[in-house]
């Protein structure tokens, strides 16, 4: 019969046998398996040395081009707007180039008759009744409603009414008293709809520029992307525009008008806005609107038609 004795001494040979083994497997395993270890932190560490190096010249590279960009504007832009007069129309999510694109068209000479801040309550879906009832409430004598939009969307009724009292009318049509055009511009910003000094409102324009940036990400995305699209549409009726965004894909405004081929006949956009190289040729892009009645496609995107317009001569 087995004793309690005989199960002790079974079992502490068992612990040992496997801490031998571990001891051996160890040590003869741990020469080879620290060296390898070595050998990849020191492969990694050189990979990560050389991605460093590498982003480092790629943004040394990417201010040098800037500065070109930059240097190229004094050359390329002075006087190529000068009489021409124009009104900046920013988008909530256009705000960080629009100072930018501000100045490059004031280097090429533009007359800025305004600027103009559309803010996000403008294109909640949720304030549409809102922006009916305003449209009506804010028209003025020379700044009527007649021949506004009457399907019901407030951003496209609204935006229409803007864009008569910002752009120059039809021939035929009684312009704007300036009276009447601060009053409608007055009625927006106390509303919280848009922000501007309507005082610096000088008169009407005969293009827009509109900045624009990134589709909308929230739950009411599709709405207020495709409010921003009734936006640009009804100042494209009553004059010519630029559109300057930020990328061209994922339904924000320059991807929208690229693949609708009635608002590319009319449209300009420019899809790199955002830096310096795009801001000049937001600028140039305006210029061949002026002076040639085209529409064109700029910029870097996969569906730009080319990095810039002809250069004016």
């Amino acid at each position: 019969m087995i004793n309690f004795r005989y199960h002790v001494v079974s079992l502490t040979a068992v612990f040992l046998a496997l801490a031998i083994g571990l001891v051996v497997g160890t040590a003869a395993l741990n020469g080879p398996v620290a060296d390898s270890l070595k050998e990849q932190v020191t492969g990694l560490r050189k990979d990560n040395q050389q991605w460093r190096q590498q982003v480092s010249n790629m943004e040394k590279q990417l201010a040098l081009e800037e500065e070109f960009a930059e240097e190229m504007s004094q050359v390329v832009l002075p006087g190529t707007l000068t009489g021409r007069r124009v009104v900046v129309l920013s988008l909530p999510n256009g705000r960080d180039h629009t100072e930018g694109v501000l100045k490059k068209l004031q280097l090429a000479g533009a007359t800025i008759t305004g600027r103009v801040d559309l803010q996000d309550k403008f294109i909640n879906p949720d304030n549409n009744s809102n922006l009916l009832e305003l449209a009506v409430t804010a028209a003025r004598p020379t700044a009527q409603t007649t021949g506004l939009p009457g399907n019901g969307h407030g951003v496209e009724t609204s935006s229409a009414l803007l864009a008569s009292v910002l752009l120059d009318r039809a021939q035929g049509v009684a312009p704007v008293s300036d009276a009447d055009r601060r009053a409608v511009l007055a009625a927006y910003n106390n509303a919280g709809y848009l922000t501007t000094d309507s005082n610096k409102v000088t008169g009407s324009a005969e293009a827009v520029v509109v900045v624009s940036g990134q589709p909308y990400v929230d739950k009411d995305s599709d709405k207020r992307d495709e409010s921003v699209v009734k936006i640009a549409e009804q100042f494209d009726r009553t004059g010519s525009i630029v559109v300057g965004g930020n990328g061209s894909v994922g339904g924000n405004l320059v991807s929208v008008v690229r693949g609708d081929p009635v608002l590319a006949q009319t449209i300009s956009t420019v899809d790199n806005a955002n830096t310096v190289q795009g801001q000049l040729v937001t600028s140039l892009a305006l210029v061949q609107q002026l002076t040639e009645k085209k529409a064109g496609q700029y910029g870097v995107g996969d569906n730009a038609a080319s990095l810039l317009p002809r250069l004016p001569q």
